[in-house]
């Protein structure tokens, strides 16, 4: 057995206090993403083996190597306007129902990984102030959550390399929302990043403090929670959204079973989900 392998029972605790801690739940045989993902963390913790490093992170006081193994565990790429179509809806749809509002548009990314999904709805205001000028007059907040600090800590530089910027950013884009800053490195534009506000959240916890928003984005991450979990989380969904609010979900997310309090509303292409 080499220093990278885990024994089945470590891999089965691993695999409960994994969904302990996030509701995320692994598969039988997802042993390879286990390796891959903490394998780093060897070195930074001074361990020799996975083994002693799952073992050690399931004791009780290690705190700081628990939050870092969350933190490898819940990381995703991500990339710019992901699917196209929810920022597509956006602009064509759900802002000009949103005209008469004198107040900020509330918009919350529920998953803002590195930062790409909360940028590209700032850049998705933008463009669209620039073309219908008197809506959305007072703009949006935008609020990016997650639960890994080392995303958030990346969300709040704003910076990304150039493989980051290839993922779905058009040239045009790039040009108008981000200012280089060396070394093939670019920054999102202060005008981008001041609609958006970043924080720590837990999608088990309660989300009693964020207040309420008009459209929620959470795409791409309800796939990894058990179905009582993904219940619990768009019930709290729907507290947390005004009357007739927005939901998006990924693509190959539904709904189904799941709840009642929302209705589906079809839009070629995707589906959006509004608050009854």
């Amino acid at each position: 057995m080499n220093n990278k392998d885990l024994q089945q029972s470590e891999y089965d605790q691993f695999r409960s206090f994994l969904e302990q801690q996030c509701g995320i739940v692994l598969g039988e045989n997802k042993q390879y993403l286990v390796k891959s993902r903490l394998a780093p963390l060897m070195a930074r913790f001074n361990v020799e083996s996975l083994s002693q490093l799952v073992s050690k992170t399931l004791g009780p006081h290690e705190r700081q190597l628990r939050a870092a193994v969350v933190d490898a565990m819940t990381t995703n790429e991500t990339l710019w306007f992901r699917d196209q179509y929810p920022f597509e809806l956006l602009q064509n749809r759900l802002f000009p129902e949103f005209k008469d509002l004198r107040r900020p548009l509330k918009i919350w990314s529920a998953a803002s990984s590195s930062g790409q999904e909360p940028y590209s709805i700032a850049m998705s205001v933008a463009e669209f102030q620039a073309k219908q000028p008197g809506v959305l007059r007072m703009g949006a907040q935008i609020t990016g959550t997650d639960i890994s600090n080392t995303m958030l800590d990346m969300c709040k530089n704003a910076e990304y390399d150039s493989l980051a910027l290839a993922r779905g950013l058009s040239a045009e884009r790039r040009k108008k929302f981000f200012k280089d800053s060396g070394n093939g490195m670019a920054q999102v534009n202060d005008s981008v990043k001041k609609q958006v506000n970043f924080r720590h959240l837990n999608l088990l916890d309660s989300y009693a403090l964020m207040g309420k928003f008009d459209i929620i984005f959470c795409r791409n991450v309800l796939i990894y929670f058990a179905p009582e979990v993904k219940a619990k989380i768009i019930s709290q969904f729907a507290q947390a959204l005004n009357p007739k609010g927005y939901l998006f979900l990924g693509a190959s997310e539904s709904m189904t079973g799941l709840s009642n309090e929302f209705d589906m509303v079809r839009c070629n292409p995707g589906i959006i989900y509004q608050k009854k």
